[in-house]
Protein backbone atom coordinates (compact mmCIF):
# COMPACT_ATOMS: atom_id res chain seq x y z
CA UNK A 1 0.00 0.00 0.00
CA UNK A 2 1.14 3.41 -0.57
CA UNK A 3 1.48 5.89 2.33
CA UNK A 4 -0.61 9.11 1.39
CA UNK A 5 2.15 11.08 2.76
CA UNK A 6 1.48 15.07 2.90
CA UNK A 7 -1.33 15.37 0.69
CA UNK A 8 -4.66 17.24 2.19
CA UNK A 9 -8.01 14.67 2.67
CA UNK A 10 -11.38 16.35 3.09
CA UNK A 11 -13.93 14.59 5.25
CA UNK A 12 -17.53 15.84 5.07
CA UNK A 13 -19.85 15.02 7.67
CA UNK A 14 -23.64 15.67 7.83
CA UNK A 15 -24.60 15.44 11.37
CA UNK A 16 -28.73 15.99 12.64
CA UNK A 17 -29.03 15.18 16.17
CA UNK A 18 -25.90 13.59 16.36
CA UNK A 19 -24.81 14.41 19.56
CA UNK A 20 -24.26 11.36 21.34
CA UNK A 21 -22.05 9.91 18.99
CA UNK A 22 -20.34 12.69 16.78
CA UNK A 23 -17.65 13.03 19.51
CA UNK A 24 -16.27 9.83 19.34
CA UNK A 25 -16.23 10.30 15.34
CA UNK A 26 -14.21 13.21 15.31
CA UNK A 27 -11.72 11.97 18.04
CA UNK A 28 -11.32 8.84 15.83
CA UNK A 29 -10.89 11.07 12.98
CA UNK A 30 -7.91 13.59 14.73
CA UNK A 31 -6.30 10.19 16.02
CA UNK A 32 -5.85 8.97 12.29
CA UNK A 33 -2.03 7.64 11.58
CA UNK A 34 -0.06 9.22 8.52
CA UNK A 35 -2.49 11.51 7.59
CA UNK A 36 -1.08 15.46 7.01
CA UNK A 37 -3.54 17.10 7.36
CA UNK A 38 -7.33 16.57 7.49
CA UNK A 39 -9.44 19.20 6.18
CA UNK A 40 -13.00 18.42 8.44
CA UNK A 41 -15.88 19.65 8.14
CA UNK A 42 -19.33 18.86 10.31
CA UNK A 43 -22.36 20.51 8.87
CA UNK A 44 -25.26 20.02 11.91
CA UNK A 45 -28.00 20.41 9.80
CA UNK A 46 -31.92 21.22 12.41
CA UNK A 47 -30.83 20.08 15.51
CA UNK A 48 -32.30 20.76 18.99
CA UNK A 49 -29.42 19.19 20.76
CA UNK A 50 -26.03 20.22 20.84
CA UNK A 51 -24.53 18.38 17.79
CA UNK A 52 -22.54 21.66 16.77
CA UNK A 53 -21.17 22.51 19.97
CA UNK A 54 -19.58 19.14 20.49
CA UNK A 55 -18.05 19.46 17.18
CA UNK A 56 -16.70 22.63 17.44
CA UNK A 57 -15.00 21.22 20.61
CA UNK A 58 -12.52 19.39 18.36
CA UNK A 59 -11.89 22.25 16.73
CA UNK A 60 -12.78 21.42 13.41
CA UNK A 61 -14.83 23.41 10.97
CA UNK A 62 -18.74 23.32 12.18
CA UNK A 63 -21.83 24.80 9.80
CA UNK A 64 -24.99 24.94 11.37
CA UNK A 65 -28.22 24.80 8.92
CA UNK A 66 -31.39 25.70 10.76
CA UNK A 67 -33.35 23.15 8.46
CA UNK A 68 -33.03 19.64 8.66
CA UNK A 69 -31.84 17.39 5.56
CA UNK A 70 -29.05 15.74 4.64
CA UNK A 71 -28.63 16.67 0.78
CA UNK A 72 -28.40 20.23 1.91
CA UNK A 73 -25.89 19.61 4.64
CA UNK A 74 -23.92 17.50 2.44
CA UNK A 75 -23.76 20.46 -0.43
CA UNK A 76 -23.12 23.10 2.01
CA UNK A 77 -19.97 20.81 3.78
CA UNK A 78 -18.77 20.36 0.03
CA UNK A 79 -18.58 24.28 -0.38
CA UNK A 80 -16.38 24.45 2.97
CA UNK A 81 -13.71 21.87 1.43
CA UNK A 82 -11.61 22.05 -1.76
CA UNK A 83 -8.96 19.11 -1.25
CA UNK A 84 -9.41 15.55 -2.77
CA UNK A 85 -10.01 12.32 -2.16
CA UNK A 86 -12.78 13.79 -0.21
CA UNK A 87 -14.48 10.81 2.78
CA UNK A 88 -18.07 11.66 3.18
CA UNK A 89 -18.28 9.96 6.74
CA UNK A 90 -21.87 9.14 8.80
CA UNK A 91 -21.43 10.98 11.93
CA UNK A 92 -22.14 7.26 14.12
CA UNK A 93 -18.87 5.88 12.47
CA UNK A 94 -15.66 5.48 14.44
CA UNK A 95 -12.78 4.90 12.25
CA UNK A 96 -9.63 2.56 13.21
CA UNK A 97 -6.54 4.62 13.47
CA UNK A 98 -5.26 3.67 9.84
CA UNK A 99 -8.31 3.38 8.16
CA UNK A 100 -7.96 7.10 5.85
CA UNK A 101 -3.88 5.92 4.93
CA UNK A 102 -5.58 2.53 3.55
CA UNK A 103 -8.75 4.03 2.12
CA UNK A 104 -6.64 6.62 0.10
CA UNK A 105 -3.90 4.36 -0.25
CA UNK A 106 -5.93 2.11 -2.27
CA UNK A 107 -7.10 4.64 -4.30
CA UNK A 108 -3.34 4.67 -5.76
CA UNK A 109 -2.61 0.59 -5.80
CA UNK A 110 -5.46 -0.09 -7.87
CA UNK A 111 -6.05 0.14 -11.31
CA UNK A 112 -9.12 1.79 -12.23
CA UNK A 113 -10.61 2.28 -9.18
CA UNK A 114 -11.86 5.04 -7.99
CA UNK A 115 -14.09 5.30 -5.13
CA UNK A 116 -13.17 3.11 -1.97
CA UNK A 117 -15.35 1.94 0.84
CA UNK A 118 -14.20 -0.12 3.52
CA UNK A 119 -15.32 -3.72 4.61
CA UNK A 120 -18.27 -3.65 7.04
CA UNK A 121 -19.68 -6.03 10.04
CA UNK A 122 -23.17 -5.46 11.62
CA UNK A 123 -22.82 -5.23 15.59
CA UNK A 124 -26.19 -7.35 16.83
CA UNK A 125 -24.88 -7.62 20.24
CA UNK A 126 -27.90 -7.51 22.98
CA UNK A 127 -30.44 -7.44 19.70
CA UNK A 128 -33.97 -9.01 20.11
CA UNK A 129 -33.71 -12.41 17.97
CA UNK A 130 -35.89 -11.07 15.50
CA UNK A 131 -33.13 -8.42 14.81
CA UNK A 132 -30.23 -10.56 14.48
CA UNK A 133 -32.33 -13.14 12.31
CA UNK A 134 -32.69 -10.68 10.04
CA UNK A 135 -29.17 -9.40 10.05
CA UNK A 136 -27.83 -13.46 9.79
CA UNK A 137 -29.23 -13.60 6.59
CA UNK A 138 -28.95 -9.70 5.19
CA UNK A 139 -25.26 -9.64 5.97
CA UNK A 140 -24.39 -12.31 3.78
CA UNK A 141 -26.51 -11.33 0.49
CA UNK A 142 -24.30 -10.81 -2.20
CA UNK A 143 -24.67 -6.98 -3.10
CA UNK A 144 -23.02 -6.05 -0.22
CA UNK A 145 -20.05 -7.78 -1.46
CA UNK A 146 -18.90 -4.35 -3.44
CA UNK A 147 -21.93 -1.70 -2.56
CA UNK A 148 -20.92 1.83 -1.59
CA UNK A 149 -24.18 1.93 0.52
CA UNK A 150 -24.70 0.22 4.44
CA UNK A 151 -21.17 1.05 5.32
CA UNK A 152 -21.41 4.96 6.56
CA UNK A 153 -18.08 5.80 4.82
CA UNK A 154 -17.59 6.29 1.17
CA UNK A 155 -14.25 7.70 -0.13
CA UNK A 156 -14.28 9.59 -3.56
CA UNK A 157 -11.29 10.83 -6.03
CA UNK A 158 -11.12 13.66 -8.09
CA UNK A 159 -12.00 11.68 -11.23
CA UNK A 160 -14.89 9.86 -8.99
CA UNK A 161 -16.23 13.61 -7.67
CA UNK A 162 -16.44 14.51 -11.20
CA UNK A 163 -19.16 12.18 -12.00
CA UNK A 164 -21.66 14.70 -10.38
CA UNK A 165 -22.35 18.31 -9.49
CA UNK A 166 -24.40 18.42 -6.61
CA UNK A 167 -26.10 15.98 -4.50
CA UNK A 168 -29.85 15.92 -5.61
CA UNK A 169 -32.54 15.79 -3.37
CA UNK A 170 -33.01 12.08 -2.91
CA UNK A 171 -33.09 10.23 0.48
CA UNK A 172 -30.46 7.58 -0.03
CA UNK A 173 -27.79 9.18 -1.19
CA UNK A 174 -24.96 6.73 -0.78
CA UNK A 175 -27.15 4.20 -3.32
CA UNK A 176 -27.23 8.03 -5.73
CA UNK A 177 -23.15 7.48 -5.23
CA UNK A 178 -23.13 3.62 -5.95
CA UNK A 179 -25.26 4.07 -8.83
CA UNK A 180 -22.24 6.40 -11.17
CA UNK A 181 -19.29 3.68 -10.62
CA UNK A 182 -18.64 0.58 -11.79
CA UNK A 183 -17.60 -2.85 -10.12
CA UNK A 184 -14.15 -2.29 -11.90
CA UNK A 185 -14.15 1.44 -10.29
CA UNK A 186 -14.96 0.57 -6.77
CA UNK A 187 -12.78 -0.55 -4.16
CA UNK A 188 -13.51 -2.78 -1.14
CA UNK A 189 -10.59 -2.44 1.46
CA UNK A 190 -11.17 -5.22 3.43
CA UNK A 191 -8.23 -4.15 6.07
CA UNK A 192 -10.41 -1.23 6.75
CA UNK A 193 -13.75 -2.87 8.82
CA UNK A 194 -15.96 0.01 10.02
CA UNK A 195 -18.85 -1.88 12.75
CA UNK A 196 -22.50 -0.49 11.98
CA UNK A 197 -24.87 -1.22 14.91
CA UNK A 198 -27.92 -2.43 14.36
CA UNK A 199 -30.81 -1.32 15.19
CA UNK A 200 -31.94 -1.98 19.09
CA UNK A 201 -35.44 -3.26 18.44
CA UNK A 202 -37.64 -4.67 15.30
CA UNK A 203 -39.69 -1.60 15.03
CA UNK A 204 -36.97 0.35 14.47
CA UNK A 205 -35.58 -2.22 11.83
CA UNK A 206 -38.49 -1.33 10.33
CA UNK A 207 -38.05 2.17 10.75
CA UNK A 208 -34.80 1.55 8.65
CA UNK A 209 -36.06 -0.56 5.82
CA UNK A 210 -38.83 1.56 5.40
CA UNK A 211 -36.80 4.54 4.84
CA UNK A 212 -34.16 2.35 2.68
CA UNK A 213 -37.09 1.28 0.49
CA UNK A 214 -38.61 4.36 -0.11
CA UNK A 215 -35.09 6.03 -1.08
CA UNK A 216 -34.51 3.61 -3.65
CA UNK A 217 -37.92 3.65 -5.09
CA UNK A 218 -37.38 7.70 -5.25
CA UNK A 219 -34.28 7.23 -7.02
CA UNK A 220 -35.36 4.84 -9.94
CA UNK A 221 -38.27 6.85 -10.02
CA UNK A 222 -36.31 9.86 -10.96
CA UNK A 223 -33.85 8.32 -13.40
CA UNK A 224 -32.34 11.66 -14.17
CA UNK A 225 -30.18 11.65 -10.93
CA UNK A 226 -29.29 7.63 -10.96
CA UNK A 227 -25.93 6.69 -13.21
CA UNK A 228 -25.86 4.19 -15.09
CA UNK A 229 -25.10 1.42 -12.99
CA UNK A 230 -28.07 1.81 -10.79
CA UNK A 231 -28.68 -2.03 -9.34
CA UNK A 232 -31.48 -4.32 -10.51
CA UNK A 233 -33.58 -5.20 -7.54
CA UNK A 234 -32.52 -9.18 -6.77
CA UNK A 235 -35.68 -10.37 -4.61
CA UNK A 236 -34.42 -13.53 -4.37
CA UNK A 237 -30.97 -13.44 -3.77
CA UNK A 238 -31.35 -14.22 -0.24
CA UNK A 239 -32.56 -17.56 -1.05
CA UNK A 240 -30.28 -18.75 -3.87
CA UNK A 241 -27.00 -16.77 -2.37
CA UNK A 242 -27.44 -17.27 1.36
CA UNK A 243 -29.86 -19.80 2.83
CA UNK A 244 -29.85 -22.27 -0.06
CA UNK A 245 -26.01 -22.87 0.35
CA UNK A 246 -25.97 -22.44 3.97
CA UNK A 247 -29.40 -24.53 5.07
CA UNK A 248 -28.30 -23.87 8.62
CA UNK A 249 -29.92 -20.22 8.20
CA UNK A 250 -33.51 -21.29 7.38
CA UNK A 251 -34.98 -20.56 10.76
CA UNK A 252 -33.14 -17.14 10.43
CA UNK A 253 -35.09 -16.85 7.03
CA UNK A 254 -38.38 -16.86 8.47
CA UNK A 255 -38.36 -13.90 9.95
CA UNK A 256 -36.11 -12.18 7.47
CA UNK A 257 -38.62 -12.77 4.29
CA UNK A 258 -41.70 -11.35 7.03
CA UNK A 259 -39.64 -8.45 8.27
CA UNK A 260 -39.05 -7.64 4.47
CA UNK A 261 -42.39 -7.85 3.28
CA UNK A 262 -43.82 -5.96 6.06
CA UNK A 263 -41.21 -3.11 5.36
CA UNK A 264 -42.34 -3.47 1.18
CA UNK A 265 -46.33 -2.93 2.64
CA UNK A 266 -45.31 -0.19 5.18
CA UNK A 267 -42.90 1.94 2.81
CA UNK A 268 -46.28 2.45 0.20
CA UNK A 269 -48.32 3.63 2.85
CA UNK A 270 -47.80 7.88 2.60
CA UNK A 271 -49.22 9.00 5.83
CA UNK A 272 -46.82 6.94 8.05
CA UNK A 273 -44.04 9.32 8.94
CA UNK A 274 -40.76 6.63 8.94
CA UNK A 275 -37.76 7.82 10.23
CA UNK A 276 -34.20 7.59 10.83
CA UNK A 277 -33.51 5.17 13.06
CA UNK A 278 -32.62 6.86 16.65
CA UNK A 279 -31.78 3.89 18.48
CA UNK A 280 -28.16 3.56 17.65
CA UNK A 281 -27.20 7.44 18.12
CA UNK A 282 -27.83 6.86 21.94
CA UNK A 283 -24.07 5.66 22.27
CA UNK A 284 -21.09 6.02 19.64
CA UNK A 285 -19.85 2.48 17.58
CA UNK A 286 -17.16 0.79 19.07
CA UNK A 287 -13.78 1.02 17.37
CA UNK A 288 -12.60 -2.14 15.48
Amino acid sequence: MKALGGSMVSVVIAAHEEEAVIGQCLRALLEQRHVHPLEIVVCANGCADRTAAVARSYGVKVLDLPEPGKTGALNAAEDAVSTFPRIYLDADIVLAPDAVNRLVGSLNDSPGGIVAVPSRRIDTRGRPILVRSYFAVNSRLPIFRDALFGRGTICLSAPARARFDRFPTVIADDLFLDSLFTASERVVVPEVEVLIAAPHSTKELLNRLVRVRRGNSELRANAEFAGSSLRATDRWAWWRSVVRPNPELAPAAVPYVVITMLAAVLARRNSIDWGRDGSTRSSAGARV
